[in-house]
């Protein structure tokens, strides 16, 4: 059975308060970008970029960045990767990054993420904000901002859902 992790009002509140971390820790929204890892964390870095230029009175650029041809699993995976777009339409060199998922796990996805960003530009920082962290990391990767820490077995799985892809939104634990 399934355990509900957030709610919908967990989810607004805590882009919120990550929206004013990232400000708080960026000083200002100046120089800043976000790019979201497909799926879920494309559709967070839209709700964060919104909230970060209602706090900061500017429009925040982001973009989405696809990460299955970065992975390092790629060549001995059973089945093959399902390739989505990759849209960043701005500039990232000299920016501070900061990248968007919904779930940190092993670490892997955020290094194959990097590797991406770094074949886009030179950016001046990249940052890590999640939705979940559910540890068990198997490179020293750490996320910058952090909406919710959930300690889990191996066997466990962190799902999150969304509005924009017609589902309610929440994260669960199964």
């Amino acid at each position: 059975m399934p355990k509900e992790l957030l709610n919908k009002e967990d989810i607004e509140r805590i882009i919120t308060r990550m929206a004013h971390e990232i400000t708080e820790r960026n000083r200002g929204v100046q120089s800043l970008c976000l790019i979201g890892i497909q799926r879920g964390g494309a559709h967070l870095a839209r709700r964060l970029a919104l909230k970060l230029g209602g706090i900061g009175g500017k429009t925040i650029p982001v973009g989405v960045l696809d990460i299955a041809l970065y992975r390092d699993d790629f060549a001995v995976r059973k089945e093959q990767p399902v390739v989505r777009r990759t849209e960043v339409p701005f500039e990232i060199s000299n920016e501070k990054v900061v990248l968007v998922d919904d779930v940190l796990f092993t670490g892997r996805s955020i290094r194959a993420a990097m590797d991406a960003v770094m074949d886009l530009g030179r950016p001046s920082a990249i940052q890590l904000a999640v939705l979940v962290d559910r540890g068990h990391r198997e490179l020293p990767i750490k996320a910058d901002f952090v909406g919710k820490n959930v300690p889990t077995s191996l066997e466990e799985t962190v799902r999150v859902q969304f509005a924009e892809d017609g589902l309610e939104d929440r994260a669960v634990l199964e």
